[in-house]
């Protein structure tokens, strides 16, 4: 599992400094409205605290050109309700047309959209550290869909969803804190026997 970096060109740069084997690319999100410079990209739809179809639809819009190279696109979601979540694929799956289209697991999960490609992750802190959302990364990894988990900024959950298959992830503080790369990088080669 390699990393998604919401970041600038410099950013990215020192992350693959720091530890390139682990950076896949970089994570496009309307929150931080960063320029697409990496080959290897995804998008986010940024809506942690509020669906934000409008920056979304700018991004796939603007990244046209490029939807080959993008990993997958996260359909805006809501937040810890599968529910909803589900009511909003319908309403927004269109805006990623022609890009590799991903549903954002949340609490509550059930199923995904037979017209998702990928699978996202997210969820409360308690729905990603359950058994249910490894038993779905699995179930995602099994019909051939791209995994990407998010929100890993600890090793342990980085550890434990890189044995499991997933193929990227991002999270905050690692995209943001020298700190927290160097810290997980170094559990990782400590234990890379074990997880490779």
């Amino acid at each position: 599992m390699k990393f998604l970096i919401d970041g600038s060109s410099v950013r990215i740069t020192e992350r693959r400094l720091q530890a390139s084997e682990l950076i896949a690319g970089q994570l496009l999100t309307p929150l931080t409205r960063y320029r697409r410079c990496e080959d290897v990209w995804a998008a986010d739809n940024g809506g942690f605290r509020q669906a934000r179809p409008k920056g979304f639809s700018k991004i796939m819009k603007r990244q046209w050109e490029f939807r080959g190279q993008c990993l997958f696109a996260a359909v805006p979601d809501k937040v810890e309700n599968h529910k909803e979540t589900l009511a909003m694929w319908s309403d927004y799956h269109h805006l990623a047309d022609g890009y590799k289209k991903a549903f954002v697991a949340q609490d509550g999960f059930d199923e995904w959209p037979n017209n998702a490609s990928a699978l996202f992750i997210g969820g409360s802190t308690e729905f990603k550290d359950s058994k249910e959302a490894e038993e779905i990364v699995l179930a995602g990894l099994t019909e051939g869909m791209h995994v990407h988990i998010g929100r890993v900024n600890t090793f342990d959950r980085f550890y434990h969803f890189h044995k499991l298959g997933a193929h990227t992830c991002d999270g905050s503080g690692i995209s943001k804190y020298d700190h927290m790369l160097e810290k997980l990088y170094k559990l990782f080669k400590q234990h890379e026997s074990e997880i490779i």
